[in-house]
């Protein structure tokens, strides 16, 4: 369709969700909460990585790179300083442990960590705390998502949760 240029199109059109604000919350409660839903989903719908005692390890749906894993707690809870011990151990530990299964699966250079407190801080769900980890490659960031704000994935999520989630070790 249209006229022929010599721009060549990158197709992104599972971001339009994203755009539209699929899967966001229209409340803070939690039963409207896509992190309190996603632990009730077997592993491969839910995109889940690894299920701890008090968080769990999962895909993000919409990522910035591929392998991008969010950190959750299982309980609804907005602010970090309102984490338990165990909850806050358990997320550094989780935190952890999906660097060292990112680097296994994926041999990333560096990484992004972080939490976004509050949607003034850019939490696209501010009212369940969300830890993200984000590998990140020398180049990876290049004119796409600076001038065109699009980001390529080159691998289907189902895929990128088996890779990790076989990766992941056993508890002892």
């Amino acid at each position: 369709m249209g006229e022929p240029d010599s721009f060549q199109r990158l197709w992104t059109p599972h971001r339009i969700a994203y755009i539209k604000g699929e899967n966001k919350p229209s409340s803070g409660d939690a039963a409207d909460c896509p992190f309190c839903q996603i632990p009730s989903m077997n592993d491969a719908e839910g995109l889940i990585v690894h299920r701890g005692e008090a968080a769990y390890a999962v895909l993000n749906l919409y990522p910035y790179n591929a392998g991008h894993i969010l950190v959750c707690p299982y309980r609804h809870v907005a602010d970090y300083t309102d984490l338990t011990d165990g909850e806050t151990a358990e997320v550094t530990a989780l935190t952890q442990q999906s660097m060292r299964v990112l680097r296994v699966v994926s041999q990333p250079h560096g990484f992004n960590l972080g939490m976004n407190q509050g949607a003034i801080a850019g939490a696209g769900i501010s009212a369940h705390l969300h830890q993200h980890v984000v590998p990140r490659w020398g180049g990876d960031s290049n004119f796409l998502p600076v001038i065109g704000q699009t980001k390529t994935i080159p691998q289907l999520l189902g895929e990128t949760r088996e890779l990790l989630a076989a990766a992941w070790p056993e508890e002892k």
